[in-house]
Protein backbone atom coordinates (compact mmCIF):
# COMPACT_ATOMS: atom_id res chain seq x y z
CA UNK A 1 0.00 0.00 0.00
CA UNK A 2 2.08 2.57 -1.39
CA UNK A 3 -0.68 5.21 -1.28
CA UNK A 4 -0.47 8.05 1.33
CA UNK A 5 3.20 6.61 2.61
CA UNK A 6 4.90 9.80 2.55
CA UNK A 7 2.32 11.39 4.31
CA UNK A 8 1.65 9.00 6.55
CA UNK A 9 5.68 9.17 7.42
CA UNK A 10 5.56 12.44 7.63
CA UNK A 11 2.37 12.20 10.41
CA UNK A 12 4.29 9.50 12.30
CA UNK A 13 6.86 11.97 12.65
CA UNK A 14 4.32 14.61 14.24
CA UNK A 15 3.35 11.61 16.60
CA UNK A 16 6.94 10.99 17.63
CA UNK A 17 8.27 14.38 18.00
CA UNK A 18 6.12 15.43 20.68
CA UNK A 19 6.61 12.00 22.58
CA UNK A 20 10.53 13.24 22.27
CA UNK A 21 9.96 16.21 23.74
CA UNK A 22 8.42 15.04 26.81
CA UNK A 23 11.21 12.44 27.25
CA UNK A 24 13.58 14.73 27.22
CA UNK A 25 12.72 17.19 29.61
CA UNK A 26 12.18 14.19 32.14
CA UNK A 27 15.23 12.81 31.90
CA UNK A 28 17.07 16.16 31.59
CA UNK A 29 14.80 16.93 34.49
CA UNK A 30 15.61 13.34 36.37
CA UNK A 31 19.19 13.86 36.03
CA UNK A 32 19.11 18.00 37.99
CA UNK A 33 18.75 16.66 41.97
CA UNK A 34 16.75 19.87 43.58
CA UNK A 35 15.34 20.99 40.22
CA UNK A 36 11.91 23.27 41.16
CA UNK A 37 9.27 21.95 38.91
CA UNK A 38 7.59 24.83 40.28
CA UNK A 39 9.59 28.03 40.27
CA UNK A 40 11.63 27.28 37.51
CA UNK A 41 11.16 27.41 33.54
CA UNK A 42 11.58 24.26 31.59
CA UNK A 43 14.67 26.13 29.28
CA UNK A 44 16.71 25.85 32.68
CA UNK A 45 17.42 22.01 32.14
CA UNK A 46 19.28 22.95 28.72
CA UNK A 47 21.09 26.38 30.41
CA UNK A 48 24.52 26.43 31.61
CA UNK A 49 23.40 25.55 35.30
CA UNK A 50 22.26 22.07 34.07
CA UNK A 51 24.22 19.23 34.96
CA UNK A 52 23.47 17.74 31.43
CA UNK A 53 22.00 20.36 29.16
CA UNK A 54 22.79 18.51 26.19
CA UNK A 55 20.06 15.62 26.85
CA UNK A 56 17.48 18.89 26.95
CA UNK A 57 18.93 20.59 24.10
CA UNK A 58 19.58 17.96 21.31
CA UNK A 59 15.78 16.89 22.42
CA UNK A 60 14.35 19.76 21.80
CA UNK A 61 16.48 20.04 18.41
CA UNK A 62 15.36 17.03 17.29
CA UNK A 63 11.38 17.98 17.99
CA UNK A 64 11.85 21.35 16.33
CA UNK A 65 12.84 19.35 13.00
CA UNK A 66 10.04 16.72 13.61
CA UNK A 67 7.71 19.88 13.75
CA UNK A 68 8.39 21.23 10.72
CA UNK A 69 8.35 17.88 9.08
CA UNK A 70 5.25 17.23 10.74
CA UNK A 71 4.05 20.50 9.74
CA UNK A 72 4.32 19.19 5.68
CA UNK A 73 2.53 16.58 6.16
CA UNK A 74 -0.58 17.56 8.01
CA UNK A 75 -0.53 20.41 5.13
CA UNK A 76 -0.46 17.29 2.33
CA UNK A 77 -2.95 15.02 4.21
CA UNK A 78 -5.38 17.99 4.80
CA UNK A 79 -5.10 18.20 1.04
CA UNK A 80 -5.62 14.50 0.27
CA UNK A 81 -8.82 14.59 2.28
CA UNK A 82 -10.21 17.48 0.19
CA UNK A 83 -8.82 20.57 2.48
CA UNK A 84 -8.16 23.92 1.08
CA UNK A 85 -4.55 24.38 0.05
CA UNK A 86 -5.03 28.00 1.44
CA UNK A 87 -5.32 26.43 5.33
CA UNK A 88 -3.04 23.74 4.15
CA UNK A 89 -0.10 26.78 3.75
CA UNK A 90 -1.01 28.56 6.99
CA UNK A 91 -0.87 24.59 8.85
CA UNK A 92 2.34 24.00 7.44
CA UNK A 93 3.40 27.62 8.16
CA UNK A 94 2.80 27.79 11.67
CA UNK A 95 4.72 24.50 12.35
CA UNK A 96 7.44 25.83 10.35
CA UNK A 97 8.38 28.46 12.36
CA UNK A 98 7.45 26.44 15.49
CA UNK A 99 10.39 24.37 14.23
CA UNK A 100 12.88 27.25 13.51
CA UNK A 101 11.78 28.03 17.26
CA UNK A 102 12.48 25.28 18.91
CA UNK A 103 15.79 24.24 16.91
CA UNK A 104 17.43 27.87 17.45
CA UNK A 105 16.62 28.01 21.02
CA UNK A 106 18.69 24.68 21.65
CA UNK A 107 21.08 26.16 19.46
CA UNK A 108 21.18 28.97 22.07
CA UNK A 109 20.37 28.09 25.46
CA UNK A 110 18.83 29.62 28.34
CA UNK A 111 19.76 32.55 29.19
CA UNK A 112 21.17 33.80 25.74
CA UNK A 113 18.36 35.84 24.42
CA UNK A 114 18.74 34.36 21.06
CA UNK A 115 16.60 31.68 22.91
CA UNK A 116 13.66 33.93 22.88
CA UNK A 117 13.51 32.53 19.55
CA UNK A 118 11.36 29.84 21.43
CA UNK A 119 8.60 32.28 20.78
CA UNK A 120 7.81 31.28 17.34
CA UNK A 121 6.53 28.63 18.47
CA UNK A 122 3.35 30.27 19.88
CA UNK A 123 2.13 30.82 16.39
CA UNK A 124 1.04 26.69 16.59
CA UNK A 125 -2.03 27.97 18.26
CA UNK A 126 -3.40 29.03 14.90
CA UNK A 127 -2.80 25.93 13.59
CA UNK A 128 -5.84 24.06 15.03
CA UNK A 129 -8.26 26.72 13.79
CA UNK A 130 -7.29 26.21 10.28
CA UNK A 131 -7.40 22.67 10.41
CA UNK A 132 -10.39 22.79 11.67
CA UNK A 133 -11.51 25.15 8.73
CA UNK A 134 -9.74 22.80 6.15
CA UNK A 135 -11.89 19.79 7.64
CA UNK A 136 -15.02 21.33 8.21
CA UNK A 137 -16.92 18.91 5.44
CA UNK A 138 -15.25 15.81 6.18
CA UNK A 139 -17.40 13.32 7.78
CA UNK A 140 -16.14 11.28 10.46
CA UNK A 141 -13.88 14.02 12.01
CA UNK A 142 -16.44 15.89 14.11
CA UNK A 143 -14.45 14.16 17.20
CA UNK A 144 -11.24 15.87 15.58
CA UNK A 145 -12.60 18.94 15.25
CA UNK A 146 -13.83 19.19 18.60
CA UNK A 147 -10.98 18.23 20.30
CA UNK A 148 -9.13 20.86 18.06
CA UNK A 149 -11.60 23.50 19.65
CA UNK A 150 -11.32 22.90 22.66
CA UNK A 151 -7.07 22.63 22.38
CA UNK A 152 -7.09 26.07 20.79
CA UNK A 153 -9.91 27.50 24.09
CA UNK A 154 -7.40 26.54 26.55
CA UNK A 155 -4.53 27.21 24.60
CA UNK A 156 -5.99 30.82 24.52
CA UNK A 157 -6.86 30.72 27.99
CA UNK A 158 -3.37 29.60 29.40
CA UNK A 159 -2.03 32.32 27.20
CA UNK A 160 -4.16 35.29 28.65
CA UNK A 161 -3.34 34.03 32.34
CA UNK A 162 0.04 33.57 31.92
CA UNK A 163 0.47 36.87 30.17
CA UNK A 164 -1.24 38.70 33.44
CA UNK A 165 -3.69 39.78 31.12
CA UNK A 166 -6.63 38.69 33.90
CA UNK A 167 -6.10 37.68 37.40
CA UNK A 168 -2.57 39.01 37.74
CA UNK A 169 -1.96 37.05 40.99
CA UNK A 170 -2.82 34.28 39.50
CA UNK A 171 0.80 33.66 38.08
CA UNK A 172 3.75 34.11 40.38
CA UNK A 173 7.42 33.59 41.22
CA UNK A 174 5.79 30.26 43.27
CA UNK A 175 4.21 28.44 40.72
CA UNK A 176 5.31 29.90 37.25
CA UNK A 177 6.89 26.45 36.31
CA UNK A 178 4.05 24.58 36.84
CA UNK A 179 1.78 27.21 34.63
CA UNK A 180 4.45 26.83 31.95
CA UNK A 181 4.30 23.30 32.13
CA UNK A 182 0.89 23.12 31.56
CA UNK A 183 0.85 24.99 28.80
CA UNK A 184 3.43 23.33 26.97
CA UNK A 185 1.58 20.19 27.78
CA UNK A 186 -1.18 21.57 25.38
CA UNK A 187 0.33 23.53 23.41
CA UNK A 188 3.07 20.17 22.07
CA UNK A 189 0.36 17.23 22.78
CA UNK A 190 -2.35 17.87 20.57
CA UNK A 191 0.06 17.87 17.31
CA UNK A 192 0.22 13.70 18.33
CA UNK A 193 -3.16 13.11 18.82
CA UNK A 194 -4.23 14.93 15.67
CA UNK A 195 -1.29 13.60 13.41
CA UNK A 196 -2.19 10.06 15.01
CA UNK A 197 -6.01 10.78 14.20
CA UNK A 198 -5.19 11.88 10.27
CA UNK A 199 -2.56 8.97 9.99
CA UNK A 200 -5.31 6.46 10.74
CA UNK A 201 -7.76 8.35 7.90
CA UNK A 202 -4.83 8.19 5.05
CA UNK A 203 -4.61 4.65 5.85
CA UNK A 204 -8.24 3.66 5.83
CA UNK A 205 -8.62 5.75 2.51
CA UNK A 206 -5.14 3.90 1.32
CA UNK A 207 -6.89 0.30 2.33
CA UNK A 208 -10.42 1.15 0.45
CA UNK A 209 -8.91 1.93 -2.60
CA UNK A 210 -6.53 -0.76 -2.73
CA UNK A 211 -9.72 -3.37 -2.17
CA UNK A 212 -12.08 -1.52 -4.60
CA UNK A 213 -8.56 -1.88 -7.14
CA UNK A 214 -8.63 -5.59 -6.27
CA UNK A 215 -12.45 -6.51 -6.66
CA UNK A 216 -12.45 -3.77 -9.95
CA UNK A 217 -9.98 -6.40 -11.19
CA UNK A 218 -11.85 -9.96 -10.52
CA UNK A 219 -14.82 -8.59 -12.08
CA UNK A 220 -12.92 -7.98 -14.88
CA UNK A 221 -11.35 -10.88 -14.54
CA UNK A 222 -14.59 -12.81 -14.26
CA UNK A 223 -15.76 -11.22 -17.71
CA UNK A 224 -12.71 -12.31 -19.75
CA UNK A 225 -11.07 -9.09 -19.81
CA UNK A 226 -7.64 -9.29 -19.04
CA UNK A 227 -6.67 -7.02 -15.97
CA UNK A 228 -3.63 -4.94 -16.39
Amino acid sequence: MNRFRRRRFLLRIGIAAPILAYVSVGVAALTWPGFDHATQYISELGGAAAPHPAIFNVGVLVSGAGAGLAGIGFALAVIALGGARFSAAIIALCFGLAGVGLVLSSIYPWPDPRHLAINLGLGIQIAPLAMVWALRRLEGMERLRIFLLGVFVVMAILTVLTKHLIFKGLVNDDNVGWWERAFAIVLVGWTGVAAYVLERRLLIMARAEAEAQENGAEKEGAWGIPSP
